[in-house]
């Protein structure tokens, strides 16, 4: 976990969250951000795909279940961490499924995914979400969107998930319909430069996306009517 803005997203609910802890993707690799020190005296456990410091126990979370309960001796967790993995993961439905079942009632799981971020292989890169996806991978968890945010790659830059998550827009009339006239006098002329053929690589579209994480925070209920619904209906995702 490497993303400064993950630790403050965490740090800013730092009270939400009640051991023990499970972290997923744990291994330091000299710039990572320590989540375990921000809960000292409580049960930590820190799981990687290679060993390596931080690393409690060598695990692949899409391994059978009876595996990954074997080496985690049965634990279920207050709250899990999971940031900056899930695009690395083959299959993100089984993964998700199996940190939904190492929750205790009233868990949760703290996720932060790339919505729009370079290729960047651990062994691979294999996909980017919206907020409406995370849903779908965790249909056991309940999520608020209105707790979690898109976050940059600027240190304390947070927006909210909506439908304009992670846009730059490049079009003066999508600015003055807004009342942002200066702005969009300014694109207005800026737009005449790819008619000379300058700039064309980036003002000939209306919006472009910047570097941005999807930062959420599911919690298991204590109690679901439709709990059997919702496990039938993640089986399925997984055998399609």
């Amino acid at each position: 976990m490497g993303d400064r803005n993950q630790y403050l997203f965490v740090m800013n609910r730092i009270e939400a969250f009640s051991g023990p802890f499970l972290e997923v993707g744990s291994r330091d690799y000299g710039s990572t951000q320590d989540l375990r020190s921000l809960y000292p005296g409580q049960k930590y456990v820190g799981v990687d795909m290679s060993e390596g410091p931080g690393v409690d126990h060598v695990l692949n979370l899409t391994s059978e279940w009876d595996i990954i309960d074997e080496t985690l001796g049965g634990e279920r967790f207050g709250a899990i961490f999971c940031f900056s993995v899930l695009e690395h993961c083959e299959n993100p439905f089984l993964m998700a499924e199996n940190m939904s079942r190492l929750l205790r009632p009233d868990g949760k799981v703290c996720l932060s995914v790339p919505f729009a971020w370079k290729f960047h292989g651990y062994p691979s890169d294999y996909w980017r979400f919206t907020h409406e996806g995370v849903r779908k991978l965790f249909p056991r968890l309940q999520w608020r969107i209105n707790d979690g945010c898109l976050s940059t790659h600027r240190t304390g830059d947070f927006h909210p998930l909506d439908h304009e998550i992670g846009k730059i827009h490049l079009s003066g009339k999508w600015h003055r319909r807004r009342s942002r006239w200066l702005r969009g006098m300014v694109l207005d002329m800026l737009s005449l430069l790819p008619r000379l053929g300058l700039l064309r690589w980036l003002l000939g579209y209306r919006y472009i996306l910047t570097p941005s994480m999807i930062n959420m925070v599911g919690v298991l209920p204590l109690k679901s009517e439709n709990m059997s619904s919702c496990i039938d209906g993640h089986r399925q995702n997984l055998a399609d």
